[in-house]
């Protein structure tokens, strides 16, 4: 019992809960089906173990089910690490350089970010990704892109046994059907020539095809009805997963500046998602792009330079990837740029969170809206266009005034202007909403009512 404990953490049980939410029960289901109807099929219909292609064929399947588990539940229970609560930087001075988290009631340390899902500031935070029901972040990066590269390699082998199984079983029932038919026929001097649709003969040689044992069971309808089911997971999977990881290692072009620009709230889904050979997250490349854009609408002349990439893609790549398995760095400080320092892009942040504040725009609540994410009574059009993401929206109460920092044609993005007392308990309220529940005020006051306490939002 005492080695059971030593094994078992109490205090860490609570992480199991990650299990009960529909994200890691689809991908579990997916690869639990994926996985079984593969090794099923060979065993009992394709690649017998009896003969050395099918031994080695069972254990690589195995091999790929355990790697794809490893890595999966790796980054959902080790998780992305956490900045201490209350957290302060050593030297007080450095205080003025970084962003204070009003929820955790300490400042963010760079690269940190805080997440709404977790209620964290989560060191290196890349996103929150529903499929682990946890944030990707400092250390479970790692585990993270190596399950994205998994998935696909195993899905592509199941997906070649599962074509195979019904490629071979379907054509032995029609060749003894075939067979069968020709026999009668010739016995009947009736089958003189091959069979002709008209235009030409179809002579079909599957001679390489080989029936090499006898199945355990017949391949009947509900078998090939699961393996084909199998099959559309298996081929689903490998074109997602694998879209997602060649995101993750290879940046896409941006937007030039004109183009970003062009509207007056700008859009996430024009970000670079994820580029490991450059050191960066989704969230600092999105930064990156936002800090080109600024200087060159605003014309200051400045350079901007990325001060975690390293210069070199291998040292990029050994920061996220080691063999320990632990990455580099205590998740606080990090290694940077020559022309840079620790506060070079926190500095940038606080920059871009001054311009958002003098960017945006004052609204006045004039309809009702519940905060349901599919709204049917606010128009065809607003239901059918809804932001696909997992930020939240917010209820609107008519007479109350919101600050929108972005948004599309038919849904906007702000915060609700709330109380002195709500606002120093470090309540906030923030989330999208129906462009045609709000009007904009005849007299915009986001300019005037810039405070000290605004410098601290998450």
């Amino acid at each position: 019992m005492s080695f059971l404990f030593a094994i078992v953490k109490f205090e860490n049980l609570h992480e199991v809960k990650r299990l009960c939410h529909w994200g890691p029960v689809i991908a579990l289901s997916v690869i639990a089906i994926c996985s079984t109807m593969a090794i099923l099929d060979s065993i009992i219909w394709y690649w017998p173990l009896d003969t050395t292609g099918g031994s080695v064929n069972f254990i690589m399947l195995i091999n790929w089910t355990v790697l794809i588990l490893y890595n999966y539940f790796n980054a959902m229970f080790v998780g992305p690490g956490y900045i201490p609560l209350e957290w302060k930087p050593e030297n007080s001075q450095d205080s003025v350089y970084l962003q204070f988290c009003r929820v955790c009631q300490g400042f963010k340390a760079p690269r940190s970010h805080h997440c709404r899902k977790c209620n964290r500031c989560v060191m290196k935070m890349d996103h929150h990704c529903p499929w682990i029901n946890n944030c990707c972040g400092h250390l479970n990066h790692a585990y993270f892109t190596s399950f994205l590269l998994l998935a696909p390699l195993g899905c592509l082998h199941a997906a070649f046994i599962f074509t195979m199984t019904m490629y071979t079983q379907l054509y032995d029932r029609v060749s003894d059907t075939t067979r069968h038919a020709c026999l009668s026929e010739l016995c009947r001097n009736r089958c003189q020539r091959p069979i002709s649709f008209g235009w030409s003969s179809v002579k079909i040689d599957m001679s390489a095809v080989k029936k090499m044992h006898s199945p355990i069971m017949p391949f009947s309808v509900p078998a090939f009805a699961a393996t084909l089911f199998a099959l559309g997971l298996a081929l689903g999977t490998t074109i997602a997963v694998g879209m997602l990881f060649f995101i993750q290692v290879r940046p896409r072009p941006t937007q030039t500046p004109a183009e970003s620009m062009r509207a007056v709230f700008p859009r996430r889904s024009v970000v670079v998602m994820k580029v490991i050979f450059r050191n960066k997250t989704s969230i600092e490349a999105w930064i990156e792009e936002k800090a080109r854009d600024r200087i060159q609408y605003y014309q200051t002349g400045e350079e901007f330079v990325f001060p975690y990439d390293l210069g070199s893609w291998w040292e990029n790549f050994k920061q996220v990837f080691t063999w320990s398995g632990v990455p580099e760095g205590d998740g606080v400080e990090w290694p940077v740029h020559e022309k840079c320092h620790q506060h070079t892009l926190t500095i940038e942040q606080l920059k871009q969170k001054a311009d958002k504040r003098v960017r945006s725009i004052q609204y006045r609540v004039v309809e009702d809206y519940n905060g349901a994410c599919c709204p049917i009574g606010k128009g065809l059009r607003t239901f059918l266009r809804t932001p696909c993401t997992e930020e939240p929206r917010i209820c609107l109460t008519r007479g109350e005034v919101l600050f929108a920092t972005r948004g599309t044609k038919w849904w906007m993005y702000g915060d609700k202007v709330l109380s002195e007392e709500q606002t120093k308990a470090g309540v906030r309220i923030r989330g999208w909403f129906p462009r045609r529940c709000v009007e904009k005020c005849l007299y915009d006051t986001a300019n005037n009512s810039t405070t000290s306490e605004e410098k601290k939002d998450n």
